[in-house]
């Protein structure tokens, strides 16, 4: 395919690009059933919050066309990944489309459509806040792999790049998956827009150095009140950006905010398995007997956000306030 997509349903398959063989290898995997979608959520061969969701949604018209019940097809789809709040987002709309006697098929072609259109408003409202040619900093991959259009923070790049705003992007390589290295440069690389990969932990020294003009995130769950949970090493980022008065913009899809919850203390963060820390492409890069932490996310304080970008328009500190008028 000459265009770049992360899945797309034809002929009664799901077809989700196998991100955990990129850059190397462009594959496709065929998913035909809700398990083998539940398989590609929960394997990472699908990520980013919006594609999980889109993905989520054919899963789960999948699973009723199988005979499977409601609450059979929510189930298996929910316990994938419990951060991302776009998977619960889609599967409760869904769920109420059953309800009302839609057609599941065009309600997920309805989602996917509508993550297009919500990337294309993004970008124009992201692009506004940068004035001239600028170095920004990105954080693991928020591009056309991890949405169905051109992407959340990515999207805001590749915006800025047309509107010849940018010098050249700096890409955290983000460990321990490597979305940043593998996922970002690749899309970067596609687009024709110039990026240096750096070390995560050499993110804050650079930013100190007056570098970076921007920092231009995702987010996996945003609270009602601004707290974002988002890849690990998103928090670390913000707290360079508030030391050095860098602007730290938080890019996501309204259907990211979980206004059920209050702040931080109600997002659920996953802990994935060591050796995804411990190996690298099957590899150990250390003692094979070593035990490990892998948090796939963490949170970033509301008050480190200098604006949070939706489809809707931009959000300012105090969130709690100024989120509310995207609520549906």
């Amino acid at each position: 395919m000459s265009e770049l997509k992360s899945f797309f349903f034809e002929k009664d398959t799901l077809f989700i690009l196998d991100q955990r063989k990129l850059p190397f290898e462009e594959v496709y995997f065929d998913a035909k059933n809700i398990k083998d979608v539940a398989y590609a959520i929960k394997e990472m061969l699908v990520r980013g919050a919006p594609a999980i969701g889109c993905v989520a949604a054919y899963g789960f018209m999948m699973g009723i066309k199988e005979g499977l019940s409601v609450d059979e097809s929510y189930s298996i789809l929910y316990h994938t990944r419990p951060t991302a709040v776009n998977l619960v987002w889609a599967l409760d709309r869904m769920k109420k489309a059953y309800a009302q006697g839609k057609d599941l098929l065009q309600e997920a072609k309805k989602i996917e459509q509508e993550d297009v259109e919500t990337n294309l408003k993004m970008a124009k409202h992201g692009a506004s806040l940068i004035a001239g040619k600028s170095v920004v900093l990105t954080h693991c991959n928020t591009g056309a792999l991890a949405t169905a259009g051109i992407g959340t923070a990515l999207g805001v790049i590749k915006e800025l790049h047309k509107q010849d705003k940018i010098d050249y992007v700096l890409v955290d390589e983000t460990r321990p998956y490597l979305q940043g290295a593998r996922l970002t440069a690749f899309e970067l690389l596609k687009a024709n827009i110039p990026y240096k990969i750096i070390v995560d932990s050499s993110a804050p020294f650079i930013i100190s150095k007056g570098i970076v003009k921007a920092v231009f995130v995702g987010a996996d769950r945003i609270a009602s009140n601004g707290d974002t949970a988002n890849k690990i090493g998103t928090f670390m980022l913000s707290l360079a950006c508030k030391a050095y008065n860098v602007p730290f913009y938080v890019v996501a899809p309204t259907s990211t905010i979980d206004f059920n919850a209050k702040s931080f203390e109600d997002i659920p963060i996953e802990e994935r398995k060591k050796e995804e820390v411990l190996t690298c492409k099957g590899t150990f890069i250390a003692p094979e007997n070593s035990d490990a932490i892998n948090y796939s996310f963490d949170i970033t304080p509301a008050q480190n956000i200098s604006a949070i970008i939706t489809e809707k328009g931009v959000a300012y500190y105090p969130y709690k306030e100024s989120l509310q008028r995207f609520k549906e």
